[in-house]
């Protein structure tokens, strides 16, 4: 259990199936995108790992310890210790280590414990028949050391902490608080205090490793719950087995679109480790071959389609503009029922520069009086487009500013009979684009995007100064955070309860 609040983040990062694991190297051209946790971030989660044990102990159940031994003069003994549990839990050092190519160390100094219970015991020969039932406590003073090793197995990125040793530095039984026991209560208890020990130790351990394999899978229905929205997930499979250096963990997956019974394909990605630093805490690498798809799937599922009427529409047209409004256009503004509708009619298309993200689209646009009338007047044109966006993300929002590289108008007309617009209303429609379209449609973007993020979980999180790089054909996303202890601790509560 103190190898969970380093693990939880590590498995939150490094969380997927897997159905195979290439060698590293190869893995590369399969990947999407990246994780890379540094040390300095397993330092705060470890800070972290006192309250975590005290919650987890707190709720652990140990089970009966029943046995027999036979004692001079006595004759056999029989007992039986019941309704184990732990008070009074203190601890001291906890200390983490990141091991090359290995696994994880953590370490944790003066966890001092009581467990208390009650046992039943009876012994006796011949001459002497005794059966009895006392409460007890046992004092512990307790060094942990867990290796947590993480590995490609069973359909996900696995913790094995089977490597797990506990050092009893104090373990005394006391009966009924008896601390000056007469020779035979001693005799007893330093026998029960060895099998006790052996008990705690395996089941500690055994604790520890259900625990963490039980927040693996937590951790996994969490990430793929975050990359999950109506009929548009995300496949994060890993590639390779996580990398392990004295500086980071590194963890490589497929970040490949699902939808519709359709899987996105990436077999050419441009990921290298030296795209990435060690400066900050967390780091993701995201290809254009995974956003692309991304993008394509919500075109297919209709996000790019938008309603808008009422005072909205008629405020949108209050800009100011250096070209005047086409009559025709004016009036039919001026209908409290107008309707103007806008949607993608391609799949758009983005690539990634160290200026920003650029998108090219073609979108149509319409706009009527709300009536029902067929041979009532309506507006219709197609644009293409291309804008540079740069992405931000600060107390808890997502901010995009978007630079306009590109507009044409490919077909505009005024219905019935396709009227087409002169020069001067082709040029009020491209400054109208720029000016009102595609601020209307950022104004859109950022507040879904931080609603998908917020729905999932992601204004739970104590997330400093994250940082979103473009470079070529990818972003880097990079940030320090303050560990969500509240969740884990939510977690462990449900969990062990």
């Amino acid at each position: 259990m103190a190898a969970l609040p380093v693990l939880s983040l590590l498995l939150g990062c490094l969380a997927g199936t897997a159905r195979s694991c290439v060698d590293r190297s190869s893995a590369f051209r399969f990947t999407g995108t990246v994780c890379r946790v540094t040390y300095p971030a397993a330092l705060v989660l470890n800070e972290k790992t006192a309250q975590v044990i005290q919650a987890a102990f707190q709720h652990a159940r140990y089970p009966d310890i029943k046995g027999e031994k036979s004692l001079l003069f006595i004759g056999k003994m029989h007992y039986s210790l019941n309704n184990l549990q732990i008070h009074n839990l203190s601890i001291g050092q906890s200390e983490v280590e990141l091991r090359e190519h290995d696994s994880i160390g953590i370490s944790i100094s003066n966890v001092s414990a009581t467990f208390q219970g009650t046992i039943r015991y009876g012994y006796g020969s011949w001459l002497l028949k005794v059966g009895q039932s006392v409460d007890f406590e046992i004092e512990s003073q307790i060094d942990l050391v867990i290796n947590p090793r993480l590995y490609c197995g069973n359909n996900k990125v696995a913790a094995d902490t089977s490597d797990c040793y506990l050092t009893f530095h104090k373990l005394r039984l006391l009966l009924q608080g008896d601390r000056e026991p007469g020779w035979l209560k001693r005799v007893f208890t330093e026998f029960l205090s060895f099998t006790v020990k052996m008990v705690v130790k395996s089941q500690i351990c055994k604790e520890i490793n259900n625990l963490a394999k039980i927040l693996a899978d937590f951790i996994q229905d969490q990430a793929e719950e975050f990359l999950t929205d109506g009929g548009i997930g995300m496949d994060i499979s890993i590639t390779a087995s996580p990398f392990i250096t004295s500086k980071y963990i590194e963890s490589y997956h497929k970040g490949l679109t699902r939808y519709n019974d359709h899987t996105a394909v990436i077999n050419a990605s441009v990921f290298s480790p030296a795209q990435l630093t060690e400066d900050r805490m967390l780091y993701f690498w995201i290809s254009d071959d995974m956003l692309n798809p991304l993008i394509s799937a919500a075109h297919q599922d209709g996000r790019f389609i938008r309603n808008i009427t009422g005072k909205e529409l008629t405020d949108l047209f209050k800009v100011d503009l250096s070209t005047s409004m086409p009559t025709l256009l004016d009036q039919l503004l001026s209908s409290n029922s107008s309707v103007l509708e806008a949607w993608s009619l391609s799949v758009p298309r983005l690539w990634t520069t160290p200026q920003g993200t650029s998108v090219h689209a073609v979108a149509a646009v319409e706009l009527t009086s709300g009536s029902d009338d067929p041979n009532a007047t309506a507006l219709y044109f197609e644009t293409e487009l291309e804008v540079i966006v740069r992405a931000d993300y600060a107390e808890k929002k997502m901010t995009l500013n978007a630079t306009t590289s590109h507009i044409s108008i490919l077909r505009a007309y005024f219905s019935p009979g396709e009227q087409q617009l002169s020069e001067d209303h082709i040029e009020y429609l491209q400054e109208a684009i720029q000016k009102i379209g595609i601020p209307k449609v950022i104004s859109y973007l950022e507040p879904g995007l931080t609603a998908v993020m917020n729905k999932q979980g992601l204004d739970l999180f104590d997330i400093i100064n994250p940082e979103i790089m473009p470079q070529q054909g990818y972003v880097v996303v990079q940030l320090d955070f303050g560990f969500p202890h509240h969740l884990l601790v939510e977690f462990l509560r449900k969990t062990l309860q």
